[in-house]
């Protein structure tokens, strides 16, 4: 293999500026979602709502992440299927 030198980065003030707006952006980002769990966390969904009860704390497991569960069938056709003769 091959060895070559490091390369050498230099910081522009060009970049200097796209970071600090990047960064200020993600404060106020933030600052925003922290209001609104603070508004959103009077209604009783806070912390104190998981705890309470196992079935609550699973749906609203389920409904961050997006998964709705599908019922399972208890029939045989459901099972293996139509069989016809």
């Amino acid at each position: 293999m091959l060895r070559r030198k490091p390369t050498r980065l230099e910081l522009k003030l060009d970049d200097i500026e796209e970071f600090e707006s990047i960064r200020k952006d993600l404060e106020t980002r933030k600052k925003q979602k922290e209001d609104v769990d603070v508004v959103g966390g009077s209604d009783g969904e806070g912390a104190i709502g998981l705890g309470s009860d196992p079935k609550g704390r699973e749906q609203m497991i389920n409904d961050r992440i997006g998964y709705k569960p599908q019922p399972k069938p208890n029939n045989r056709s459901s099972q293996f299927g139509s069989f016809e003769f």
